[in-house]
């Protein structure tokens, strides 16, 4: 695949969003590497959550927001990073109804003010902001979504994600292409694995209700998603991050996603399998907000331009997260977990 960690050794590295679930992911990942980590972001939102529970010690980290244009061109200055990986953001669709305001100021503002802030950092060598599927205008077809196709969204969170890339793009080519500093966008489908307790998210209903012996209460049983393992698209932002920053690459924006999508009712049957105990699921009956009922990824262009494809199969991607979450719910060490996974999940990269 071509990920190569001599790369980011002592890189150093700005990484937005590091204490949210795939950001405690990928800050484990660079710091396993040797890069020079520089995390900020908000306080972990829930207890328990992964970044607390990885105990990264010496860790870099500013606690933040976004969108204090001043703290953002402070920790810039101060850290002048040579690789910014955006993943900071309000990432709920339902909580984009609740406060939509908050979505569209965290999602958009937050990235516009990262970006203002590294116009003039001299030692910067590539940008990587990350988006989302949902970024893309649904018309329910079920057609696999390509990066050429119209961006939009129905609800806050899909329409500040199509803002977002709109921004992104609109900074790279007023300030960024005359300086040959290259930005990219990534586009990933729904991502799970160990360590998520994000509300409203599927794993952390499924994995609360297998942990407490309850029914399993699903919304929209046969809507379909990209169900990845969170190392998946990982994996496919290191290594667009570390094409870019070689001038290997010259691409706006990159697809990550499985090899199909699966509904919501076959990932829960599947997971309720693996982890014994007779837990079944049932539908929720009240009202919910409109959500897109089928997504999915052409991931062609990762594959062709970067050498990237998925690597875990479905029922290998459930079985990772129900170690994962077994290992935690018996007072396992966790971080020992995580940190043989990523090895693992390296090994495969390397083998690919």
């Amino acid at each position: 695949m071509g990920l190569n960690p001599d790369f980011w050794r002592g890189k150093r590295v700005l990484l937005t969003g590091h204490t949210g679930f795939k950001g405690a992911w990928l800050n484990q990942w660079l710091r396993l590497m040797g890069a020079d980590v520089l995390g900020f972001s908000l306080a972990p939102e829930t207890n328990p959550n992964l970044h607390d529970l990885l105990d990264l010690s010496e860790e870099k980290s500013c606690i933040g927001d976004l969108r204090d244009l001043r703290m953002v061109k402070s920790v810039v200055a101060q850290h002048q990073p040579q690789i910014v990986l955006h993943l900071a953001a309000q990432a709920l669709v339902r909580r984009s109804y609740r406060d939509p305001l908050e979505s569209f100021s965290t999602n958009v503002m937050g990235t516009a003010n990262l970006l203002e802030a590294l116009r003039d950092c001299p030692s910067l060598e590539a940008v990587l902001v990350v988006t989302s599927d949902k970024a893309y205008e649904n018309d329910e077809r079920a057609v696999p979504f390509r990066e050429g196709d119209a961006l939009g969204g129905k609800d806050p969170y899909s329409a500040s994600k199509g803002c977002q890339e709109i921004i992104t793009h609109s900074y790279a080519r007023s300030f960024f292409s005359g300086k040959s500093i290259p930005v990219g966008t990534a586009r990933a489908g729904n991502v799970i694995g160990g360590g998520d307790w994000s509300d409203d998210r599927l794993m952390t209903d499924v994995i609360a209700a297998l942990y407490n012996g309850k029914d399993i209460i699903l919304r929209n049983p046969l809507a379909t998603r990209p169900w990845q393992h969170v190392l998946e698209p990982l994996g496919g932002y290191l290594l667009f991050a570390q094409k870019l920053a070689k001038k290997e690459v010259n691409l706006p924006a990159v697809n990550f996603g499985p090899e199909g999508s699966a509904t919501v009712q076959a990932v829960v049957e599947k997971i309720c399998c693996l982890w014994g105990g007779g837990s079944r699921w049932v539908q929720d009956e009240a009202e919910q907000p409109a959500e897109a009922h089928a997504l999915a990824l052409d991931v062609n262009l990762a594959a062709e331009k970067l050498g990237w494809r998925p690597l875990l199969g479905f029922e290998e991607t459930l079985q990772w997260i129900v170690s994962w979450h077994k290992t935690h719910k018996d007072g396992g060490d966790v971080k020992k977990m995580t940190l043989a996974q990523i090895s693992t999940f390296q090994s495969l990269l390397a083998g690919s």
